[in-house]
């Protein structure tokens, strides 16, 4: 396993690409990556929260909480990694579609829109596209089944 010591994320609309540097990783394997972090802007809503990148099902589970350290909502972002072993990063494609599951369990599937706009100006390729519109899936059958807690226990296990 390569010990990552970087990340950066990729987004395609706008086109950013950024070094996640004050994101602190707290635990890594072969199939997660575990981080925690502040904002990098400042926001009202949300001030900080904890990540769990699930490498090899291409979406990473986010907590975002309130300046209070009350639970806002999980977000779900799908995503792209590709692991740059002789950087020790871990490069994240943000593939622009999310899911937000809010603590009563209400859940919402966005961005669709910005999927589609990045498909019609060829932001995204058709490999991309597959891959996002698969990761979904399969995220939402995790929801679906009632299986979240399996994608909550790696943060909640370590009290992020």
């Amino acid at each position: 396993m390569i010990q990552i010591t970087k990340i950066y994320r990729r987004k395609l609309i706008p086109t950013k690409y950024d070094l996640l540097k004050d994101d602190i990783i707290i635990a890594q394997d072969d199939d997660t990556l575990i981080t925690k972090w502040d904002t990098l802007s400042p926001k009202t809503s949300f001030t900080h929260g904890s990540s769990c990148y699930f490498l090899k099902k291409g979406f990473k589970v986010s907590k975002f909480y309130r300046s209070d350290n009350s639970l806002l909502y999980w977000y779900c972002d799908i995503a792209e990694y590709i692991v740059e072993p002789e950087e020790q990063a871990l490069i994240m494609t943000d593939l622009l579609a999310d899911v937000i599951i809010y603590p009563d369990g209400r859940t919402e599937v966005v961005d669709l829109d910005e999927l589609a706009a990045a498909l019609e100006q060829n932001l995204i390729t058709k490999k991309q596209m597959s891959s996002c519109l698969y990761s979904l899936n399969h995220l939402l059958s995790y929801l679906y089944q009632s299986k979240l807690n399996a994608l909550q226990d790696p943060l909640d296990k370590l009290g992020l």
